[in-house]
């Protein structure tokens, strides 16, 4: 092996390690979109066939995948196999929907009481900012968009948190937690008094978190998520208790009323 191809290994071995890091920081996220080749390679100040070594080396470790001519993206780190199969168990499950919001309150108190102490003024700008996009759709009962504020801001205390395990773990349950917030969110709605809970809980949370005060905002995390098992709870229960009175009421779909009420408007034509 010659000096020169030396040189160059060592040159796309850094550029990895320089995006590698850019990936387990958060700085470029799963799904992301890479640079075009030529300007990326300008920013790296590196040849462009250098670039593309160290681009190779990041595809083989799994870390970005390759869009053909469309250029690299950062690889989604396994969510899909992760998230799918875990909403749809999530749905039809109810102990697995309690464990997840049990594993949601453990982390997520840490990580905002990590958030207090760790963040930086840019990170906490993005706080206030989400926080008061939550506010505006609140106010104007958006509830798609207060459930799309909602998870952002979560996963912007993941951020704040400077954890780079819990970060990468809850990137890549994202799915997971968009889906519960908007699930719960539809429920939880109906009721005014609990809707208007919901916000001053973040509140609290976020405003915890910017005055820097770790133990309030890791008090405020824990009741969030307590109070989200608990109303959980009742809602599955209250469902469980209308299906069984439907159940009572059409024969549980097997027997003479059932079929009578699938007859009856064969009859009246």
């Amino acid at each position: 092996m010659t000096n020169a191809s030396v040189k160059s290994e060592r040159a796309a071995e850094a550029v990895a390690q320089h995006l590698e890091s850019l990936i387990l920081e958060g700085s470029l996220r799963p799904d992301e979109r890479l640079l075009p080749e030529r300007e990326l390679a300008e920013r790296l100040n590196v040849s462009r066939s250098t670039l593309r070594d160290g681009l190779k080396i990041l595809e083989e470790r799994g870390l970005l995948t390759s869009a053909g001519g469309r250029g690299s993206r950062v690889a989604a780190l396994g969510q899909a196999a992760i998230t799918d199969p875990l909403i749809a168990m999530l749905v039809r499950h109810a102990e697995a929907a309690d464990d997840y919001l049990e594993f949601r309150g453990i982390v997520e108190s840490a990580a905002a009481g990590l958030a207090a102490e760790r963040a930086t003024e840019v990170e906490l700008a993005r706080i206030r900012d989400c926080l008061g996009r939550m506010d505006r759709a609140h106010a104007r009962a958006d509830t798609k968009e207060e459930a799309e504020a909602d998870a952002e801001l979560h996963l912007l205390i993941y951020e704040a948190s400077h954890n780079l395990t819990l970060l990468q773990i809850m990137q890549a349950l994202a799915g997971v937690l968009r889906s519960d917030v908007i699930q719960n969110r539809s429920r939880l709605f109906a009721v005014p008094a609990i809707r208007e809970l919901l916000r001053q809980q973040h509140r609290a949370i976020a405003e915890a978190i910017l005055a820097r005060d770790a133990e309030a905002a890791r008090q405020a995390a824990c009741e969030h998520i307590r109070y989200l098992r608990q109303a959980s709870r009742e809602i599955r229960e209250a469902e469980a208790r209308l299906d069984l009175s439907l159940r009572r009421l059409n024969g549980g779909g097997a027997g003479t009323r059932a079929a009578g009420a699938k007859a009856a408007p064969a009859a009246e034509g």
